[in-house]
């Protein structure tokens, strides 16, 4: 069976850990807008406070910070540097020729760990908190980077 084929269920397992978080990436951009619109500002740029349609009484205070949009920035920001690696990480590890349950096992509770370091990180809670729910997600990068490497020099 080749390797990265919709057939072989531990690609099709990476398949959808990585699509989901993807999903889950992609979709911040849009909670962000939502969040723009809902309280009419947390812009970032100058251009942003013009007369437009969408934008019919600008102000100066929407370019303020505001803790309600920033917030998802602050997770987008935080997904945007750990989830590139689990799928490259995950990629290369379908290599190593992995059993099904390791590769289930390591897959879905990275996205199960991302999804709670989300809800943590939206509901404000504390470094702590989110640092717990990291932790595992960043280990399981860890052991699949050097299992491919340990693979390939060995």
């Amino acid at each position: 069976m080749e390797l990265l084929n919709l057939a072989n269920p531990i690609f099709s397992t990476y398949v959808i850990a990585a699509s989901i978080m993807i999903v889950k990436v992609a979709s911040m951009s849009w909670l962000t807008v939502f969040r723009m619109m809902k309280v009419n500002g947390g812009f970032r740029s100058p251009e942003d406070i013009r007369k437009t349609p969408f934008n019919p009484n600008p102000s100066k205070e929407q370019l303020m910070a505001n803790d309600y949009v920033d917030r998802i920035r602050r997770i987008h920001m935080n997904d945007l540097e750990n989830i590139p690696f689990f799928l490259m990480a995950g990629f290369l590890f379908i290599f190593t020729n992995p059993s099904l349950l390791i590769m289930q096992i390591l897959m879905y509770t990275y996205v199960f760990t991302r999804f709670l370091h989300f809800f943590a990180y939206l509901t404000g809670q504390v470094h702590d908190v989110r640092a717990a729910l990291w932790t595992p997600g960043s280990l399981i990068i860890l052991y699949m980077s050097f299992k491919v490497l340990i693979t390939i020099i060995f």
